[in-house]
């Protein structure tokens, strides 16, 4: 069995029996589940009504490969394709917010004896602490969104977003700020991280505007890795990208900063 953001994991005969994390709202479940199967971008249940077993809810899906996360092996452009489409997919039921921030607020309370991150989360903006604002797009949000959440079912099929957990209505730009906090701390190539914007904007992915997305990401990135840290208090590079981020200004350039 794995364990995962909470969830009990395990696969038999290729489908995958998922064990939701405790206190899951089945309502949102059921919604987040409904929207699965509406877009095509988002590996499709296996049954839109999930399972109450015991004080848990369990779902079944299609087993499917995940991506490899080794950078000469990431495909950016196709990532960034899969992000856009999840972005501008209309959604005929009623979403609940994404799971981002609740998750940063799980994950900044488990490190909170962890003096780095602990000053790093204290510094964060109002605004990564709500699913969205008012001025900003409102889309379809995955809420987790990382490379170990592209999967596909072989080969010759498309990549597909998978765990709907977190799934939700809210900035789009939340969806974005793994890729771009990882590559602010030296750990994304700089020609991978331009793809991966390119090919985003060029598909029409509504959480950037022209120009520099920097200023938009900034903070999103910065909770990004402050969340990546709180799971991994022993990486040595986020931590010390923790560090500096409590002197990071919104329009500064991440290089200087993060680097």
């Amino acid at each position: 069995m794995l364990t995962r953001s909470g969830a009990d994991i395990t696969v038999r005969d290729n489908v995958v029996h998922k064990l939701h994390r405790p206190g899951t709202d089945p309502r949102a479940l059921c919604a987040r589940l409904r929207a699965a199967g509406e877009i095509d971008v988002v590996l499709t249940p296996m049954s839109g009504v999930p399972q109450l077993v015991g004080q848990r809810w369990l779902t079944h899906w299609p087993f499917v490969e995940t991506v490899a996360t080794e950078p000469e092996s990431v495909p950016w452009a196709e990532v960034a394709r899969v992000l856009a489409r999840l972005h501008l997919a209309p959604v005929a039921c009623r979403l609940p917010a994404h799971g981002w921030p609740a998750r940063l607020r799980r994950a900044v309370d488990r490190a909170r004896g962890h003096q780095v991150i602990a000053r790093a989360a204290a510094g964060l903006p109002d605004q990564v602490w709500r699913a969205g604002s008012a001025d900003r797009p409102h889309t379809v949000v995955h809420g987790d969104f990382h490379l170990g959440q592209l999967g596909r079912r072989d080969p010759a099929s498309p990549w597909q977003l998978i765990d709907v957990d977190d799934l939700g209505s809210g900035d789009p730009a939340w969806d974005l700020a793994r890729p771009a906090g990882f590559w602010a701390a030296g750990l994304i190539p700089d020609a991978d991280w331009a793809t991966f914007v390119d090919a985003y904007r060029a598909a029409g992915g509504p959480a950037v505007p022209p120009g520099d997305p920097w200023p938009v990401l900034e903070p999103f990135a910065r909770a990004a890795v402050i969340q990546a840290a709180a799971h991994d208090p022993c990486d040595e590079t986020l931590s010390a990208a923790c560090v500096r981020m409590p002197q990071l200004e919104k329009n500064s350039r991440p290089k200087p900063c993060l680097r």
